[in-house]
């Protein structure tokens, strides 16, 4: 019985995923096409997200233990554990920012076109991509605009809440090069809701932490590998705190 609500709760899922962003689309679609709306079609996506989460029961709880300037920019980084989590980022987070993800989303239709527009495609593979990504992500911190980043490199994780490691270069360099603050964000539940067809997972509310910012005003390269660590013990540190779970120390 429980695998047939499951069914048929991620069958509805699809379709409140799907159809409203096939109603927006056409509006976002004109926004692309010229760089100042860029912002307004962020603003459609993120009012895509609103409706999603909310039609699916899910509406999401944020616990802010900072508030971020929405007139600033960051570097915000999080755990990565399912595909929700791109979804969650533009519902919880409030200030205008780009996404660094692979380039593999290039190949759904239309999404992989919006993505392409409005955020930044790395392939990991490709060295030349990497370093290409990287100065994007530069360039895009200093126009004023933030970036958010899962630095685990993808859905890796095996065990979760086990976050992997070693974390990615890119948003620590991002944040030094520009001398920005990062904001460790740990998505706390999101794994449970998106677990396979063998339960039925409606009602589990989604939570998400804003952590304190961590400055980088004064650092240099030689910083990265301990604001790597500290991000992880941060973000971790929560899981391991909700989940009563043990988890591995950093693994360089």
């Amino acid at each position: 019985m429980k695998k047939a609500l499951s069914l048929i709760f991620t069958l509805y899922c699809g379709i409140i995923f799907l159809v409203p962003f096939l109603v927006l689309f056409p509006f976002i679609f004109i926004c692309i096409q010229f760089k100042p709306l860029h912002r307004f079609a962020h603003r459609i996506i993120r009012f895509w997200s609103y409706i999603f989460f909310f039609l699916t029961g899910m509406p999401i709880k944020r616990i802010f233990r900072f508030r971020p300037d929405k007139k600033k920019a960051y570097v915000f980084v999080a755990n990565h554990f399912t595909y929700l989590d791109i979804a969650a980022g533009m519902n919880i987070v409030d200030n205008y920012f780009a996404y660094v993800g692979k380039s593999s989303v290039k190949k759904a239709p239309l999404f992989g076109y919006m993505f392409a527009k409005l955020h930044i495609q790395v392939d990991r593979s490709d060295k030349w991509s990497r370093t290409k990504s990287l100065k994007k992500g530069i360039d895009t911190v200093k126009s004023g605009r933030s970036v958010f980043i899962m630095p685990e490199g993808g859905i890796v994780g095996e065990n979760p809440p086990q976050m992997h490691t070693p974390l990615k270069d890119g948003p620590f360099i991002m944040a030094i090069e520009n001398q920005v603050p990062i904001v460790p964000v740990t998505f706390l539940n999101f794994h449970e809701i998106n677990k396979p067809l063998d339960r039925f997972n409606f009602g589990i509310r989604p939570k998400v932490i804003f952590n304190e910012k961590i400055e980088t005003k004064g650092m240099k390269k030689e910083d990265i590998e301990p604001l790597k660590r500290k991000v992880y013990q941060i973000i971790q540190g929560d899981l391991d705190a909700y989940w009563n779970y043990k988890s591995l120390p950093y693994s360089s």
